[in-house]
């Protein structure tokens, strides 16, 4: 029994060095058809911790609701000097600008990120949509019913996330150069929308203090 657990182990851990994207359960069910879903994620998390003990030059983590095999962060350097280059492509700063706002505010429209970020944002959006890490999720219900949009399972994979909530707190933006989405500029924005749209109408409407959201939660 127990050689035929190591040999289950041993193709799970096969999968994950051959894929090139995050490896979800029900792909692995498929391949496992006896074992159960249960069994097959204790499996993966043998695995997880073996290579942790051993202090591997891969490790194997969670990423988008799948496992996926990456190279261990404390080789970074000589990978990079191996390579002599940067493997995976840097977003400009508007890009990331627009891709912060959409992240933490979605659903969002281009005409809120282009309030916080006091500039036009249709290239960067495009550029965004281009890469799929944003999508359009819906429609505002306002005149003209512009887009909104929310990120992709492709931006948790770009930024090695397990899910929204872990994406870093507003605090933390300033640690990677850049500055925290003006939530405020936004709230302020939609507020006078609804006002407006509730005057047009001749309803009457009570202030309400909107407050800020906590960062990090879903995005």
């Amino acid at each position: 029994m127990d050689e035929q657990i190591q040999q289950y182990k041993s193709a799970i851990e096969a999968i994950l060095f051959v894929s090139e994207k995050p490896v979800v359960l029900d792909q692995l069910k498929d391949v496992f058809p006896e074992l159960k879903p249960s069994q097959i994620h204790d499996l993966i998390k043998q695995l997880q911790e073996e290579y942790v003990n051993r202090d591997c030059g891969m490790v194997i983590v969670e990423i988008a609701g799948g496992f996926q095999m990456l190279s261990n962060s404390h080789a970074a350097p000589y990978i990079r000097e191996f390579y002599k280059t940067k493997t995976k492509e840097k977003l400009s700063r508007p890009a990331l600008e627009s891709l912060a706002i959409i992240a933490y505010k979605q659903p969002v429209g281009r005409a809120e990120v282009e309030v916080i970020r006091g500039v036009n944002s249709d290239g960067t959006i495009a550029h965004l949509l281009n890469k799929g890490l944003i999508k359009i999720t819906g429609r505002k219900e306002v005149p003209g019913r512009p887009f909104l949009y929310g990120t992709t399972k492709e931006f948790l994979e770009y930024f090695g996330l397990k899910s929204l909530e872990d994406m870093p707190k507003m605090e933390e933006f300033t640690q990677l150069g850049l500055d925290a989405p003006k939530v405020e500029s936004l709230e302020a924005e939609q507020m006078q929308e609804e006002t407006a749209t509730q005057e047009s109408s001749g309803q009457s409407r009570v202030q309400e203090t909107i407050p800020t959201p906590e960062v990090g939660t879903a995005n």
